[in-house]
C-alpha cells in the first residue's frame, strides 16, 4: 500500500484544489491530507475565510481523502511522515525544492498547479466587497461627478 500525503490550507475551495486532491489519489492507495490551523495560519501572516474545522470537514468528505490531520507547524512534516508510513510527500510545485529535505524519508514530488486559479486570487477580487473598499469607490465617484459637473459648466 502507497501512503501519500500533502499539506495545505484549503480555504475558500476552488476546483484547483479538486484538481490537486485526484491528482494526489492517483499516486498511491492511501491519502493523508494535514489542513493547515487557524492558528498556524495566524502564524504565517494568513487569514482563512474558512474556519480550519469547516476546511477539515470539507477535506475529509472528498473521494479519496482517507485521513485529514491538522497542520501545526512547518516542523511536523518529518514526524507526519515516520507516524502515517508516508512513501511519497507530494505538493504543488509552487513549492519545488522548499521540501527537498524530505527526500531521505520518502519520495517528494512537486504537482503542477491549476492556472487561472488560486484561494488568494479570489481573495483579492473579493476585497472590492469590503465596505472600506466600497466608500473608497463612493468618494471617487463623488469626485468624478463633481468634474464632470465643473466640466459641464465650462462648456
Amino acid at each position: 500500500m502507497t501512503t501519500v500525503l500533502t499539506y495545505g490550507t484549503f480555504d475558500l475551495f476552488h476546483i484547483g484544489h479538486l484538481n490537486l486532491i485526484n491528482r494526489l489519489s492517483e499516486l498511491g492507495d492511501r491519502l493523508v491530507i494535514a489542513v493547515s490551523t487557524d492558528e498556524f495560519n495566524a502564524g504565517k501572516g494568513k487569514t482563512s475565510v474558512v474556519s480550519y474545522e469547516d476546511r477539515a470537514r470539507i477535506i475529509g468528505s472528498i473521494k479519496g481523502v482517507d485521513l485529514v490531520i491538522p497542520e501545526t507547524s512547518w516542523e511536523q512534516k518529518a514526524t507526519d511522515i515516520v507516524e502515517h508510513g508516508v512513501d511519497v510527500f507530494a505538493i504543488g510545485e509552487d513549492w519545488a525544492g522548499r521540501f527537498d529535505e524530505l527526500k531521505s524519508l520518502c519520495e517528494v514530488v512537486y504537482l503542477p498547479r491549476t492556472d487561472g486559479i488560486s484561494s488568494t486570487e479570489i481573495k483579492q477580487m473579493l476585497r472590492v466587497l469590503d465596505p472600506s473598499h466600497i466608500t473608497e469607490m463612493q468618494d471617487a465617484l463623488s469626485v468624478m461627478s463633481r468634474l464632470l459637473e465643473h466640466y459641464r459648466d465650462l462648456t
